[in-house]
């Protein structure tokens, strides 16, 4: 009954809200008078009526009715759209309401605010031909702003960048650049545009495998245009000579980046370095990231991945492992490098030891982020292949000391594997300090360790361990409970 009451209440305002919705026009506080004249929406053909995210739905049948005020003002039209943008009848008639107000007014100029809200939605719905339509609005009324400036609209810039974005994105080159030149035309500014519009369709004829087409694009680009490319346009020809021709065509991109007086961004090296380490050519990779080091820009984790991971997929573990222990004797691994990738590789490799010392060299300086619960396990799990326990039992202390706790199943194997040794009460003191970081055994390791205290006959330690089981609910019922107890007292 209350929740009855509460609607109630509500469905006035729901009604009225509903009835906005579908008549804007009496949100208006300008519109002192209701709209006399009023016509169906017209569709245009040759546009889409849908977007991608209603396509399931058909069209609105009869189509809704635009109300004659709606016209006389792009503020009225722009909350209108805005409103209606989940309305089942309207959301997908975006573009047509604009089109309907433009032709029935000839002065009609919709403001920047409006088209870029639609500009923003026929973007995201990949509506490409609604958003040429859309573009050639906007070149032939512009927006009202202009007129207060010997300048074109600021926002005519940012509408265009969505627009060539999702040109580009869906591959269709010749409207993005249909665009660009449209906006070159419209610009006011006695400078050419800035490089970020001509990296978008670049990048996308990189992204394309369109090289040969990238380079012809670059060269209009800097001498009919007279644009200056910067960073991002170098790395992204340095990206694709990479793949298309080598690296040695990359390195002649990276040596015009440095006459053009453009400096290298780590993107830059780690391209070529990926480049050099993906033919082979591992010396000339660790060039690279030596001479990031000389010029200050750094290694990343990125390099660092790029390098190491590269070096190790290439049966280069060894090496790998003299340049990681060079960069970390330097100071300059980064932080959050997982060195799990050499570990792993070592390992595999069956240089334990220096797996070994690699992990000894993370822990040393308590840099647990560069050590992670996998690449620890991978080295406790090989030591334990080999018989190590005592170095298995001083690293894990260590690792656990750090917060490095490996998982509950990990740890039961080497608390078994230190049992079988003969070894429960490390593996015991092992768990109880692991607890005290967070571990959290389960019925499974208890399990392992009642039985190594039985069989070493430590009944006490052994019952300790039981009782302990027991008020955590890992023993299901009193037979389970003197099965364990008699392998105490065997």
């Amino acid at each position: 009954m209350a929740a009855s009451r509460r609607l109630a209440r509500k469905l006035p305002s729901l009604i009225s809200r509903h009835q906005r919705l579908i008549s804007p026009e009496t949100d208006a506080p300008e519109l002192t008078e209701a709209p006399t004249t009023s016509a169906s929406i017209p569709l245009d053909p040759s546009l889409p009526v849908l977007p991608l995210a209603v396509s399931h739905l058909s069209p609105p049948n009869p189509l809704p009715v635009l109300p004659s005020a709606h016209a006389s003002s792009p503020a009225s039209l722009f909350r209108l759209l805005r409103r209606a943008r989940h309305h089942p009848r309207l959301a997908a008639l975006d573009l047509h309401i604009l089109l309907a107000a433009a032709d029935a007014s000839s002065a009609f100029r919709p403001d920047h605010g409006l088209t870029s809200l639609l500009t923003a939605r026929l973007a995201a719905s990949r509506r490409l031909p609604s958003l040429q339509r859309l573009l050639e609005l906007v070149l032939t009324r512009p927006c009202p702003c202009a007129d207060d400036s010997i300048f074109a609209c600021p926002e005519l810039l940012p509408t265009f960048r969505k627009a060539i974005v999702a040109f580009a994105a869906s591959g269709d080159i010749p409207a993005a650049s249909q665009a660009l030149a449209s906006l070159r035309r419209v610009a006011d500014s006695p400078l050419p545009l800035p490089a970020e519009f001509y990296n978008i369709i670049l990048h996308a004829l990189s992204r394309l495998r369109r090289h040969d087409d990238a380079i012809r694009f670059y060269g209009e680009m800097t001498s009919v245009h007279r644009v200056n490319p910067d960073a991002y346009t170098f790395n992204i020809l340095i990206n694709s000579s990479c793949r298309a021709e080598g690296v040695d065509a990359a390195m002649r991109w990276f040596g015009e980046m440095q006459r053009r007086s453009c400096a290298p961004t780590g993107v830059s090296f780690n391209t070529l370095m990926r480049g050099f380490i993906r033919e082979g050519r591992y010396k000339e990779g660790i060039k690279v990231a030596r001479e990031m080091l000389e010029l200050g820009v750094g290694l990343s984790v990125a390099s660092m991945e790029i390098l190491i991971g590269g070096l190790c997929r290439g049966s280069e573990a060894l090496k790998a492992a003299e340049v990681f222990a060079e960069f970390w004797g330097d100071g300059v691994v980064p932080e959050g490098f997982d060195c799990f990738e050499l570990v792993d590789a070592l390992c595999r490799g069956g240089k334990v030891d220096r797996a070994v010392e690699a992990v000894d060299m993370v822990l040393e300086r308590n840099m647990k982020c560069c050590l992670s619960v996998p690449a620890g396990v991978t080295v406790l799990e090989c030591l334990m292949k080999e018989g190590k326990l005592d170095e298995v039992c001083r690293l894990m202390w260590i690792m656990i000391d750090q917060g490095i706790v490996p998982d509950a199943i990990s740890c039961t194997c080497i608390f078994e594997a230190l049992c079988e040794a003969g070894r429960t009460a490390d593996a015991n003191q092992l768990r109880v300090f692991a607890k005290e970081k967070g571990f959290e055994a389960d019925g499974e390791t208890y399990h392992v360790l009642v039985q190594g205290f039985g069989r070493q006959g430590k009944r006490k330690e052994g019952k300790a361990v039981l009782d302990e089981m027991l008020d955590l609910g890992f023993i299901p019922n009193i037979a389970s409970y003197n099965r364990l107890l008699g392998g105490l007292h065997k």
